[in-house]
């Protein structure tokens, strides 16, 4: 529905609520990714949904972010139905090479070391190329009312209702809901509002990235080489483009950002190899500082959490994402199946099967991120050992080079519906 519709039926400063006593089964708040991916995995649902975004273009739209998007998203896309529409515009990788700085030994992954007859390990994606088909996709279902630009600017919970008060062009516009969905960030102004705690620490280090053109071809191929500043992954685009994600402790990531170009390409040729020949800098370096998050609890009463709303990790292997959107997927299973058996879907023993499924899932991938960069981001002899022993040890126990592989591209944990119907 459109803005103008949609608020055409609102009353400034009144409420809005039917003979049910309320307006929508769900309200999400936070329109990008995440957020999107879980109105679009409701399309079947038989729920009522607004979705509220603040901003029409997002600052991940503005750095031109890009993801790694694992085998498992793939998947929820697939089941979603947005995936055709996403493929054509994303990078596939066949290939994933993990070293360790100048250490000769090398982990190479390949399709071939699945069971299954699987094409890809995983893709690249650019921020517009994801949220451009899930905006197109959801402004398609009938069950789902976009809201953009819209601010939730206060949030009321009963006991069997919550109230959002939104803010739409200077006015105030107050609707009613079972089940309020933060998916608003890191600094989740909902998750505060709620008084939930968050535990984590703020890394020794900050996150370059970039966009660059090689002057041979990438080949499909992902990297990741570990370096005792911290790790640096070279991840495939279109147009044989590459996006470096480069980490570093925060004032050597200033430093580096702060030379010019030619300077810029010089580091980054040493860190980067001679693989792929000469690098030609495309666009502008951005530099952002990493931390680890968990919320104390993804659900309360009426509210549920997801995405960094819930969680942030270390970069490093391109979770953060992906955890995500199988937040998305997992919220979305378990309260479908609530609603089909006639369950409140804002009850807290509700919502708490969505919180058993992710939290312990999540809080696994943020320890294992967590260990490879303090693992691998350091010069401590017995620990240089310790990793190369086990890279050695990787590359050649195929049960350990499988799991670590199915670890890494999210095939390892429960598995939502949307994904087992391929």
């Amino acid at each position: 529905m459109a803005l103008t519709q949609l608020t055409q039926t609102l009353s400034p400063q009144q409420p809005l609520a039917d003979k049910r006593g309320y307006d929508y089964d769900l309200v999400i708040v936070g329109g990008g990714i995440v957020g999107l991916t879980l109105a679009a995995a409701l399309k079947d649902s038989g729920l009522n949904i607004l979705l509220i975004e603040a901003k029409v273009t997002s600052a991940s739209v503005a750095k031109g972010q890009a993801y790694a998007v694992h085998l498992l998203s793939a998947l929820i896309y697939q089941g979603i139905g947005v995936w055709d529409k996403i493929l054509p515009q994303i990078a596939k990788y066949r290939h994933v090479r993990l070293s360790d700085a100048d250490y000769p030994d090398v982990v190479e992954f390949a399709t071939a070391d699945l069971a299954k007859d699987t094409p890809e390990l995983g893709y690249v994606a650019e921020h517009q190329a994801l949220l451009q088909p899930l905006q197109e996709f959801v402004q398609k279902c009938p069950n789902v009312n976009y809201l953009c630009p819209a601010e939730v600017v206060n949030t009321q919970h009963q006991q069997d209702i919550v109230a959002i008060d939104i803010k739409i062009s200077e006015q105030i516009y107050t609707v009613r809901s079972k089940l309020l969905v933060a998916a608003d960030g890191s600094r989740s102004p909902i998750r505060q509002a709620a008084g939930i705690k968050t535990h984590g620490w703020k890394y020794w280090q900050s996150c370059i990235v970039a966009f660059v053109k090689p002057e041979k071809p990438h080949n499909d191929t992902a990297y990741e080489r570990f370096w005792p500043s911290g790790p640096f992954a070279i991840l495939p685009l279109p147009g044989n483009r590459c996006r470096i994600v480069w980490t570093a402790p925060h004032e050597e990531a200033k430093a580096l950002c702060a030379l010019d170009d030619q300077q810029f390409l010089a580091e980054l040729s040493r860190r980067y190899g001679d693989q792929m020949g000469k690098l030609e800098l495309l666009g502008d370096r951005f530099v952002f500082p990493v931390q680890l998050m968990q919320s104390d609890r993804y659900v309360l009463p009426r509210l549920a959490l997801i995405g960094d709303a819930a969680h942030n990790c270390h970069p490093v292997g391109g979770q953060g994402l992906n955890l995500g959107i199988r937040d998305a997927a997992a919220l979305a299973q378990v309260i479908q199946t609530a609603h089909a058996k006639g369950e409140d879907i804002g009850k807290i023993q509700v919502l708490k099967r969505y919180e058993r499924w992710r939290k312990l899932e999540n809080l696994t991938i943020l320890g294992f991120t967590d260990l490879l960069d303090r693992m691998f981001s350091n010069q401590i002899l017995p620990l240089v050992v310790l990793r190369r022993l086990g890279l050695w040890l990787m590359q050649r126990v195929p049960l350990l080079k499988v799991f670590a592989l199915k670890l890494m591209i999210g095939l390892k944990g429960r598995t939502p519906q949307l994904a087992q119907r391929f």
